[in-house]
């Protein structure tokens, strides 16, 4: 390149310079800045001020006022109220009262489109123990101090049991045989008790339900035959032991299938002289017999005074409502 040529262009770009310098002329344009604390409309505008331009500050560094300083056009807007924390809940009243009456789960909340980990904990928690009392088993030590002995039904298999209800309504023949051995004869009252689909049911309650019966039954001075357990029965096994023992009524307690609520809850079913072929109108039922329902103790006394109103109008469910009426 012509050596020439660039002293030429440099010196012409220095003379440029140097006449601007002198001149004064600002060059700096108004700058805009967006005020994102307000709506469209409030938006300011900064320019530099004339003893700002970088001519007079040569050498030194270049100072600008905060934006902060800028005029404002309209006042700032008040802080919008302060949202609910990601814990707390904002519920009704009226949801709340719902909520005191009921173990329901109701107005739980969700994160998102899946269940609240509480929640779902909690789910997982009552669903385990509901398979736990279908599938368990009842204590011998419970069954030795109650002094029950134990018959079987026509199914060995829990899984059978679950799927042929009908082979749980039946007593295998070996039942049969030491039933009729062991107990009494056309007894007054028979106590049958049963696991059912709730071993856990069993467990928990029945102890203050048999001994509450018991004694009930005796203030009553009514006659008590021989009580025993059947493992796996249904409600309608108490057909063929009306059919063995000929008692007049026939109290069995039975696990009643598990919920999400409760997974021990007990069922006493009652009926005055079973047999085969009897209709399900013709049987009664106490159900809800645990903590947080009917209390054992409680279920136990007042089963007493079913069974003697039983013996009194000498029918038993629907017929029994019929001759009370």
């Amino acid at each position: 390149m012509n050596p020439e040529l660039i002293e030429h262009v440099t010196k012409l770009v220095m003379e440029k310079m140097q006449g601007q310098q002198h001149t004064g002329v600002n060059t700096a344009s108004p700058v805009k800045f967006w005020d994102h604390t307000s709506g469209n409309e409030n938006k300011t505008a900064y320019s530099r001020k004339q003893d700002e331009s970088p001519a007079k500050h040569q050498g030194e560094l270049i100072k600008f006022n905060p934006y902060s300083e800028a005029p404002q056009e309209s006042e700032a807007k008040p802080p919008s109220e302060k949202r609910p924390s990601r814990g707390e809940e904002s519920v009704s009243q009226e949801l709340q009262e719902l909520k005191d009456k009921t173990p329901a789960r109701i107005g739980v909340g969700r994160a998102g489109v899946r269940p609240k980990t509480d929640t779902w904990l909690k789910f997982r928690f009552d669903h385990a123990a509901a398979v736990d009392a279908v599938y368990g088993d009842v204590k011998e030590s419970l069954l030795s101090r109650l002094e029950l002995f134990k018959v079987n039904t026509q199914v060995e298999d829990k899984e059978v049991y679950i799927r042929r209800p009908d082979y749980g309504r039946k007593l295998s023949e070996e039942a049969k045989r030491t039933i009729s051995d062991r107990c009494k004869q056309a007894p007054t009252v028979q106590i049958v008790v049963s696991d059912g689909l709730s071993s856990s049911a069993i467990e928990e309650n029945v102890e203050d339900v048999f001994l509450s019966l018991k004694q009930s039954l005796t203030s009553l001075d009514l006659d008590m035959g021989t009580p025993f357990y059947i493992e796996k029965g249904r409600v309608a096994v108490m057909d063929d032991v009306g059919e063995l023992l000929k008692p007049k009524v026939v109290v069995l307690l039975i696990g009643e299938r598990p919920g999400l609520v409760s997974a021990e809850s007990l069922s006493a079913y009652l009926c005055y002289k079973p047999r085969k072929g009897i209709i399900e109108a013709d049987r009664m039922v106490i159900s809800n017999i645990h903590k947080g329902g009917i209390p054992p103790v409680e279920a136990g006394a007042y089963l007493g005074t079913v069974i003697q109103k039983i013996l009194k109008y000498e029918a038993s469910g629907v017929s029994l409502v019929k001759k009370e009426e």
